[in-house]
């Protein structure tokens, strides 16, 4: 039985090798022209980013089951898997916690302005005439409206923590839908009315750029943008844009278009003094780390046992 872990660097702490397991081949990264001669006569294959294509698929015939050590599985050709007879399981809600904090941190970092404070602070606050220092405005968090994209656990989640501070949610319909689900508000509704706009959604073709140009321009002046879903969910040019009019009062993004980014990445170099950029880490807490191991080792052992565990298809 060989297992294949194509990319255990994403992860801060090792997988340990099962007692079951025959042959493990643990590695920190692999690159997409690498597929086939590292995973020749594996049977199980454990990725979290690394993409499994037909085309690369269709040239394993002894892959039975691949292990996302993710939730989201848009890494994975599912429709070929479910051809093939192919296995594949995710890791559901691990990092539940972890992300609806991390929006609340950010959600906070933009209200209060924290970059431009912290800066002033070392740069300007010695000079100061008086014993504090007022630059941009500082805007509450309670009984500001916050619009929620997306409605499973983490977007549940995180709404719950959001009313606990006194603030106001609407979930957003999907785009051009009618409202037909109780709960929601129109996605044009939504995007009017919030000061703080969280994505939340899976990236699919009528969610990717869901935030471009013309809906950026539906937002209130001032508003804020967090997301800590998928990269592409975001038009990164018409944000930057927005940001740099002063239409948008700020962003936190823990995702990216591109990941890693480029080093001229318009975003990135952008010198906002309310943008916040963190390199994909709003899952990794502890807590989220601990429950994604537990949840991959679930997952192996339920498969080696005969009975796939959190299956996708």
């Amino acid at each position: 039985m060989k297992i294949v872990t194509l990319d255990a660097g994403t992860l801060p702490v090792e997988l340990i090798k099962p007692d079951y397991c025959e042959s493990w081949v643990y590695r920190a990264s692999t690159t997409e022209h690498e597929l086939l001669s590292v995973l020749d006569n594996a049977e199980v294959v454990i990725t979290n980013k690394v993409p499994l294509r037909r085309a690369v698929l269709e040239k394993l015939p002894s892959l039975r089951f691949i292990c996302i050590a993710a939730t989201g599985y848009d890494c994975v050709d599912i429709d070929y898997c479910r051809e093939r007879g192919i296995a594949i399981s995710n890791v559901p809600g691990y990092s539940t916690r972890s992300v609806s904090e991390g929006v609340i941190a950010s959600l906070f970092a933009l209200r209060r302005n924290f970059n431009e404070y912290v800066r002033a602070a070392r740069t300007e606050w010695s000079d100061s005439d008086h014993f504090c220092l007022h630059k941009s405005p500082l805007k509450d968090v309670q009984d500001a409206t916050l619009g929620i994209i997306g409605r499973g656990e983490i977007g549940g989640a995180v709404a719950r923590l959001a009313k606990g501070l006194g603030m106001r949610v609407l979930f957003g319909e999907r785009p051009g839908q009618s409202v037909t689900r109780e709960g929601y508000t129109a996605f044009n509704e939504t995007l009017r009315s919030c000061d703080v706009l969280t994505l939340h959604c899976p990236l699919t073709p009528e969610t990717r750029e869901i935030i471009n140009r013309r809906t950026l321009s539906q937002m209130k002046p001032g508003a804020m943008i967090i997301n800590t879903a998928r990269g592409p969910l975001i038009n990164e040019e018409d944000l930057a844009d927005a940001l740099i009019s002063g239409r948008i009062g700020g962003a936190a993004l823990d995702v990216l278009c591109k990941e890693p980014p480029a080093k001229n990445n318009k975003l990135i170099s952008l010198p906002h003094s309310n943008l916040i950029i963190t390199p994909h880490i709003a899952w990794a807490s502890e807590t989220g780390v601990n429950n994604l191991i537990k949840g991959i080792n679930y997952n192996l052992a339920g498969y080696f046992g005969g009975k796939v565990k959190n299956s996708v298809i």
